[in-house]
């Protein structure tokens, strides 16, 4: 390798971008390797790795995040259009001691089976649910289509999200009297 060519591989490799985003409530800068996916930023770099590796081509969805509320394939994005954007991991979905509703669920009816799909089922279900808290059974199974599950047979997640939006929609009438 040239001197010239060496220099330009160094300099290549020790460029960083730097990164401010909120994750799961907090304010958080990040440098990386500017070519780094979301998914590498979470896991590799904020070390919160429920977030999973699946396929790394987008077809496996286990890898889904929130951002800015909706659920995205964070292998398929570059952290870098992150820039201000409010990322949601499983890591930041219960509510202080509390599981979410949705976690509660998927615990108390078994629609966790090895776990590996469960966070970027959980987070997705959320967005649902969050934009249709009275989502149909043929609306909760397209919204979770994106991400495959081997385990459970996704009957017990569709009971599970069924059950989660009825807690939900129980705690905004009580919010509301």
């Amino acid at each position: 390798m040239t001197s010239a060519l060496a220099e330009g591989y160094t300099a290549t490799m020790n460029r960083h971008a730097t990164l401010s985003l909120k994750v799961n409530g907090d304010e958080r800068e990040v440098a990386f390797a500017p070519h780094k996916t979301l998914l590498e930023v979470l896991r590799e770099d904020l070390a919160l790795t429920g977030t999973k590796h699946g396929c790394e081509l987008g077809e496996c969805g286990a890898c889904a995040v929130l951002v800015d509320g909706r659920p995205v394939l964070s292998c398929l994005m570059l952290a870098l259009e992150c820039e201000g954007a409010d990322v949601r991991t499983i890591e930041g979905m219960q509510e202080g001691a509390q599981l979410h509703p949705l976690q509660a669920a998927f615990a108390d009816l078994g629609a966790a089976q090895c776990g590996y799909c469960t966070p970027a089922m959980l987070l997705t279900a959320k967005a649902l649910l969050d934009d249709k808290p009275s989502a149909t059974r043929d609306e909760i199974r397209a919204s979770l289509s994106g991400v495959l599950c081997r385990c459970t047979g996704y009957l017990q997640i569709f009971d599970a999200v069924e059950r989660a939006a009825r807690i939900l929609a129980a705690r905004d009438r009580e919010d509301h009297v």
